[in-house]
């Protein structure tokens, strides 16, 4: 009897209720939070749903040397998040990135390219408040890429310059991105007046397929040698495009926009939110990292926005570019473009913003890549 007894409270001592405390609670709610918000409202699901049911398991209490949990040498969540830590998720999520995106809105209109580069800015603004806030230089980078609206590559640099805040500013970064459609319009009404918002774009030019083919090309050899250390961002962002515009590859296109894409970004949400655990994340850190992800994303809306406003100053009249087209520079694809068409049709339901909108779209998404690079090439 007595052996039973001690087997059973062998057992107690394993189980999750055992080692359980608030902190984990507190992650536990947090999952279920993300899980709601993608079912309920439809916030980034492909997202959100991962992410939040990894929190669920990153935040069942174990027992030490069980060798089950994801910073646990050797287990089998271990395994799967070297991807997340050695940093070649990211590059295959650019892979599906780049087959899946028509660039012809871009290259129809090259101006639109500045605003994503001005969008930018959301980035060195959170690195500048960062550094204030006593971060390192190398955690203020990596922090401040929360700005570009851009989940890999915000993995891809914190994997590189700041490891031990990886779980915080990728769920912070996935976050805002699922957060685009509540963040954005407010600020879009009220840095726009209403004559500025009823302002009807000319439609884009045709696009011809050599355009299409021969852009990837110039599009990577430009990007890359202006900061090479973007390369495997960038390099995989045109590759997948090629594979897209080519013509004669359509199979592997649709293999990395779909089937790898899809698995890819499974594997990173699960694992990245398998990385929060209560005892890693819950510290002051990750809440200071979520309140710079927050004004690094007002930052970039704001200064897409602005530049808009600005660059209209030189533009002749029936030339003019809508302002509200200035959010869409962050690199959330299309979710940025579509907030920028809806909050349009709200002042007039004839104009149609999106294709303009998916210009500084995609710019944003080289932009995030460059921008990256760039901090690479000065903290890494």
């Amino acid at each position: 009897m007595e052996n039973i007894i001690n087997n059973l409270i062998q057992f107690w001592q394993y189980t999750g209720f055992a080692n359980c405390n608030l902190q984990y609670l507190i992650m536990i709610a947090v999952g279920i939070l993300f899980i709601f918000l993608a079912i309920r409202f439809d916030w980034e699901p492909m997202l959100l749903i991962p992410i939040g049911f990894g929190i669920l398991i990153g935040n069942i209490p174990l027992f030490a040397g069980l060798n089950v949990g994801v910073y646990e040498e050797g287990s089998v969540f271990n395994i799967l998040y070297q991807g997340v830590q050695r940093g070649f998720y990211p590059p295959l999520i650019f892979l599906g990135i780049g087959a899946m995106t028509d660039f012809s809105a871009l290259i129809s209109n090259p101006k639109l390219l500045l605003i994503g580069a001005a969008a930018q800015f959301g980035i060195f603004g959170a690195y500048a408040l960062a550094l204030l806030l006593g971060f390192s230089p190398s955690e203020a980078g990596a922090i401040g890429i929360i700005g570009g609206a851009d989940g890999p590559t915000a993995i891809f640099i914190s994997g590189r310059l700041a490891p031990d805040l990886m779980g915080a500013i990728a769920v912070s970064a996935y976050s805002y991105m699922a957060l685009v459609p509540v963040i954005q319009p407010p600020i879009m009404r009220l840095l726009t007046t209403k004559k500025e918002r009823l302002i009807r774009m000319r439609p884009p030019r045709a696009v011809s397929p050599t355009e299409k083919k021969i852009f990837p090309i110039i599009g990577f050899l430009l990007t890359a040698f202006i900061v090479p250390s973007g390369l495997p961002l960038l390099g995989m962002l045109f590759f997948g495009n090629l594979l897209k515009e080519s013509g004669v590859t359509r199979r592997l296109a649709n293999t990395a926009s779909g089937p790898l894409v899809d698995i890819v970004t499974i594997l990173i949400g699960v694992t990245v939110g398998a990385s929060t655990q209560a005892d890693q994340f819950l510290q002051l850190k990750s809440v200071l990292i979520f309140g710079l992800g927050a004004l690094s994303f007002v930052i970039a809306t704001f200064t897409g926005v602005m530049f808009v406003k600005f660059f209209n100053l030189f533009l002749k009249e029936g030339n003019k570019i809508n302002p509200l087209i200035g959010n869409a520079g962050v690199s959330a694809v299309p979710d940025a473009a579509r907030v920028s068409n809806n909050v349009g049709r709200e002042y007039d339901d004839k104009n149609y913003l999106l294709m303009h909108a998916m210009g500084p779209n995609v710019a944003g998404v080289i932009g995030s890549a460059v921008a990256a690079g760039m901090l690479l090439g000065f903290l890494a």
